[in-house]
C-alpha cells in the first residue's frame, strides 16, 4: 500500500482494501456477522468514490 504525498490518494489493490476494514472490523465487532455487516458498510462508503464516474460503471449496479 503506498499513499501519495497529496494525501488525498492511496494507491492499493482491492484485497488488500478488504482485508485492512475486515480486520479492523473484526476487532470491533460482537461477531463475524457484524463484522461482515460493518465491513460492507464502510466499503460501500468507500468505493463509489475510488475512480472517477465511468471508470468503474454505475455506482447503482453494484451497490442494490
Amino acid at each position: 500500500m503506498e499513499i501519495n504525498h497529496n494525501g488525498s490518494r492511496i494507491d492499493t489493490t482491492v484485497g488488500d482494501l478488504i482485508a485492512a476494514v475486515s480486520e479492523v472490523a473484526f476487532e470491533y465487532s460482537a461477531d463475524a456477522r457484524e463484522a461482515y455487516h460493518l465491513t460492507r458498510l464502510v466499503l460501500r462508503e468507500i468505493l463509489p468514490g475510488a475512480c472517477p464516474r465511468g471508470d468503474i460503471g454505475d455506482p447503482p449496479f453494484f451497490w442494490n
